[in-house]
């Protein structure tokens, strides 16, 4: 069983300046993995990166993760509100 929030913030935490604010949130829904990512607005950029390469290449990363353990993720990202 793979550990989604080990992963994902193994991946995030090099990005981010604000690393205290990263919070990584991991629920089961039916029969997916729903992994929501919340990092500060100034961070938000540097998460997606341009054109949303970095995102796409993290959820890359955790459909290959969720695939090896025969389940389904979904990964969203989003900034905290303060």
């Amino acid at each position: 069983m793979t550990d989604y929030n080990a992963l994902i913030k193994s991946l995030i935490l090099p990005l981010v300046i604000h690393e205290k604010e990263v919070q990584v949130s991991v629920t089961t829904e039916d029969e997916f993995i729903n992994v929501q990512i919340d990092v500060n607005e100034q961070d938000l950029g540097r998460v997606i990166g341009k054109g949303g390469k970095i995102a796409s290449a993290i959820r890359t990363i955790a459909y290959a993760a969720a695939s090896k353990d025969n389940q389904k993720v979904k990964v969203n990202i989003g900034h905290q509100d303060e």
